[in-house]
């Protein structure tokens, strides 16, 4: 794709982000006839595109390829005129010399009315001795990305939630042999892939353990792991370190720009209004005890719905006393968001 210069042009709305939320938003957007460009500083689709199996997202009884349905809902947006932009990283947002939104790519600026932040998140790092000396020989994040690499060998997955237990089942079809490396004595996993995981012959649970190194030459050779209520250490012997121990929002650049929560969340108030006027937001990285498909999707949609109407409330012009009820209103939910606060989920 040619370099751009979107100095000039004003978009009614700019998404940033193309997972489930931002595309969502795109479609409702897009077909509400807003100007609408979606930003997406990988490939469209976030990490529902990297899901080997979605199974609880409704209308697909079977289940469905987390690649296919992004693509899906990818064409549906262009479909209705939206403009999808892969590849291109959105590094600011701020307000130009004529109060219009400007957001900021390594490619170039885009000027709109509105924006929609959906930026998502991306897997936490550990910070085990050997993680970053590993990555690309051994350690990974994405099972569906390079289960594939490790046909007949061993791999250990770290976690115990749903993302650990799902990719460590789905690594079982390449793998001889996956152990799944919990820190505590339970799994926090949905009880249906629990079941799965104990039925299945290739897991072997390592319960309330932690990893201390990840070892090797080239290529990673063992994961040393450390019984937390024994002090018991045990080396495992793996070529491959597959790590899902929590998330963390793409929010850094949004620092000062508009109200996160102590992990760095965005915060929304009930109709996905952040603290600066004009922009929304959606998705995994808001604030919010729910990451799942369908929830992304619902508030995609509802900051698409309240997007355009804000567009058209500055179109209209709205009476002072309306647009002073809308203030109040809008400062009265920061104010809420503020004191009550919403935690990062585990």
């Amino acid at each position: 794709m040619p370099e751009h210069d979107q100095d000039a042009a004003l978009f009614d709305l700019v998404i940033v982000g193309a997972g489930p939320a931002g595309l969502t938003a795109g479609i409702y957007a897009s077909r509400g006839r807003l100007k609408t460009v979606v930003l997406e500083r990988n490939m469209a689709g976030g990490q529902i595109a990297l899901t080997d199996l979605v199974e609880n997202y409704p209308g697909f009884p079977e289940g469905v390829s987390g690649f296919d349905l992004s693509q899906k809902m990818k064409a549906q947006a262009e479909e209705f005129g939206a403009e999808v932009r892969e590849i291109e990283g959105v590094t600011a947002l701020a307000q130009d010399a004529e109060g219009r939104l400007a957001v900021t790519t390594d490619r170039g600026t885009f000027r709109a009315r509105s924006v929609i932040l959906a930026p998502g998140v991306e897997p936490r790092r550990s910070g085990v001795p050997g993680e970053a000396e590993f990555i690309g020989r051994g350690v990974s994040w994405c099972a569906t990305c390079d289960g594939a690499l490790y046909r007949g060998r061993t791999v250990a997955v770290i976690g115990g939630g749903d993302s650990a237990v799902e990719e460590g089942m789905f690594l079982t079809k390449f793998a001889d042999k996956v152990y799944l490396v919990h820190r505590r004595d339970e799994l926090r996993a949905a009880h249906i892939a629990q079941e799965r995981c104990f039925d299945n012959a290739k897991m072997e649970l390592v319960w309330d353990s932690v990893p201390r190194r990840i070892a090797g030459k080239d290529m990673v050779e063992a994961l040393e792991v450390e019984n937390v209520k024994t002090g018991e250490q045990r080396s495992l012997p793996v070529n491959g370190v597959f790590i899902y121990i929590g998330q963390d929002p793409n929010t850094a650049w949004l620092d000062g720009v508009v109200d996160l929560d102590e992990h760095g969340y965005i915060l929304t108030d009930g109709l996905q209004r952040t603290s600066v006027p004009g922009v929304f937001a959606c998705g995994d990285a808001t604030a919010g005890p729910l990451k799942q498909i369908a929830r992304a999707v619902g508030d995609g949609a509802l900051a698409a719905v309240q997007a355009e109407k804000y567009i058209d409330a500055l179109e209209c012009a709205l009476p002072d006393a309306d647009s002073a009820v809308q203030d109040a209103e809008h400062a009265a939910s920061r104010t809420e968001r503020a004191a009550g606060g919403s935690a990062a989920p585990a």
